[in-house]
């Protein structure tokens, strides 16, 4: 099993090797997953079947995933996590396998599309939570900003080119997005068996139940001040930045935008996302974490109120590229601090209960920014998403303090020894 010491004696090439590939599976899993995302709801709408069941299954879906998330956390700790990430990919394939062949031969019915998107999402939940923790066994504690940007980038890159890329094989056939994205989990599988360093923990206390080790995840997080710090403003974060995002797209819609021109404040949002995600590394090594965080935090605030006033399809792009641009800077920071001093024991389940609460704050976006939207207005909306955001600036600029009282150059964290496995700090 590979500790933190013999990380630092292997090859810096065989380090590299192993976390190229599992960024390569994940790109190739998230470009298939995002490519029949698109048109799993055209299939459905195509086989006659209501709106309202389309958004159902969507709902059901991603409800689930959310749901596993914790769960699988704990799995993750407790289980070796590459067979994990190879029977989840080999589940989720099957599951998908499942949803070409009703579709290839005509024999689409909701409850089994349903059902293999439910067992999708759980599958692709458990890869998740075995992959929180590979970060902390392949890459050296320097370079943490730097492999979590290349993750956000990689994962902001395929939401944008994986939709465009479902839509031009739906033209060559409906079935083969879906035919893609199975191959697409069966090559994933393919390259994490292919990783050669070991990704499990040595567990601490092998005869600890089940539901003792969800609530120490949780614990953790919660009563360890800079992890508490993290799961308010990143799940505060996901709230405000997906109202404002959907806020853009009804305020859009109202003034009589195109589908093409909503499509274009879209790109905008996800090339700021890419580009901020590339760049955010190359900015931590500048400038002091804490500054990092304070300053994105309030970067986005004016950005927002433009939002509540602009008019024009520029505008709204441009706007909301700008927050997309900055939002990753922090995101970085905080990930690659909570990697650093989360015990190797708990990665899984801390990564999971910070992204189940922020991802959970998200799904509830569109229903919000929807009901504003209607009930107020756009600018409305728009000044209270802004107001949000600059409570979320004051928390993050006194919050920050747990970054301040450590050398704020990521070169330090080379010298220093993990967090003690005990109390939390």
């Amino acid at each position: 099993m590979t500790t933190r010491g013999e990380l630092d004696q292997l090859p810096a090439f065989s380090r590299v090797r192993d976390f190229r590939l599992l960024w390569t599976a994940g790109a190739i899993d998230g470009l298939g997953t995002h490519a029949s995302v698109l048109v799993l709801p055209l299939t459905l709408l195509g086989a006659g079947y209501p709106s309202s069941l389309v958004g159902l299954l969507a709902t059901t879906a991603t409800a689930s995933g959310l749901a596993v998330s914790p769960f699988a956390g704990v799995l993750a700790d407790r289980w070796p996590r590459k067979p994990m990430m190879i029977g989840a990919s080999l589940v989720a394939a099957a599951a998908m396998g499942t949803v070409f062949a009703a579709v290839a031969w005509d024999r689409v019915v909701f409850t089994h599309l349903l059902a293999a998107a439910v067992v999708e999402q759980t599958a692709s939940a458990c890869y998740l939570a075995a992959a929180h923790g590979t970060v902390r066994r392949l890459v050296p504690p320097a370079d943490y900003p730097r492999a979590i940007g290349s993750l956000q980038a990689r994962d902001q890159a395929t939401q944008i080119v994986g939709p465009a890329f479902g839509g031009v094989l739906y033209q060559l056939a409906r079935w083969v997005p879906f035919l893609a994205d199975a191959l697409s989990f069966l090559l994933s599988a393919a390259l994490v068996r292919a990783v050669r360093a070991e990704l499990s923990p040595e567990r601490d206390t092998p005869g600890a139940s089940f539901r003792s080790e969800l609530a120490q995840g949780i614990r953790f997080v919660w009563t360890d001040g800079f992890l508490r710090f993290v799961l308010l403003w990143t799940a505060g974060l996901n709230a405000v930045l997906g109202a404002l995002y959907y806020h853009a797209v009804f305020s859009a819609q109202s003034r009589g935008a195109s589908a093409s021109s909503i499509g274009l404040i879209l790109t905008f949002s996800g090339v700021g996302g890419l580009v901020g995600a590339l760049g955010a590394p190359w900015l931590v090594r500048l400038l002091p974490r804490a500054l990092v965080v304070a300053a994105a935090s309030w970067i986005m605030v004016p950005a927002a109120v433009g939002l509540a006033f602009t008019t024009t399809t520029w505008g709204y792009g441009l706007l909301l590229g700008a927050v997309s641009l900055t939002a990753p800077s922090v995101v970085i920071v905080l990930h690659a601090r909570a990697v650093l001093v989360v015990p190797d024991t708990l990665q899984a389940r801390v990564g999971t209960v910070l992204g189940t609460a922020g991802e959970g704050l998200a799904a509830c976006a569109p229903l919000a920014a929807g009901v504003l939207v209607s009930a107020y207005g756009g600018r409305t909306t728009g000044l209270g998403c802004a107001g949000a955001l600059a409570l979320l600036a004051l928390y993050a600029t006194f919050g920050a303090t747990h970054l301040r009282a450590d050398d704020p150059r990521p070169e330090a964290e080379q010298k220093r020894e993990p967090a003690p496995e005990g109390r939390p700090r």
